[in-house]
């Protein structure tokens, strides 16, 4: 899979979606630092968070499919599809281990690659 790139204008985006939650703005700002790269920005704030990531060039695919079972959920799933959302991020600190800076370019990840796509897998295991 090619590296997840967030644009600025996207950035812009969920700035004004998440400007009530300080942490998500930090994650926001570390991912405009590595210049939109996702997963660069998710293993400095997995760092910051006081994990130790592997530096794999998939680590944050590996994250985000170890917390399918939550992000794929039928409560959820929709609200995912529609975009990146504060009560997303907050369904994820809930269900997750995740901190709320790591959960946003969690959240990001899965709607920049496709919900449905992302989900497929799962679902088809499950029924």
């Amino acid at each position: 899979m090619s590296a997840v790139t967030v644009t600025t204008s996207e950035l812009e985006h969920f700035r004004a979606i998440l400007a009530d939650y300080p942490d998500a703005l930090n994650a926001l700002a570390v991912i405009e630092d590595c210049e939109g790269d996702l997963e660069d920005a998710a293993l400095s704030l997995a760092i910051q968070a006081g994990q130790e990531p592997n530096t794999g060039d998939r680590w944050l695919e590996g994250v985000a499919k170890s917390w399918r079972h939550v992000l794929c959920r039928a409560d959820l799933k929709p609200q995912l599809q529609s975009g990146l959302s504060p009560g997303i991020l907050l369904a994820l600190t809930e269900h997750t281990t995740l901190p709320l800076k790591l959960a946003t370019p969690v959240a990001i990840y899965v709607v920049k690659v496709g919900v449905q796509d992302f989900c497929h897998l799962f679902e088809s295991k499950i029924q």
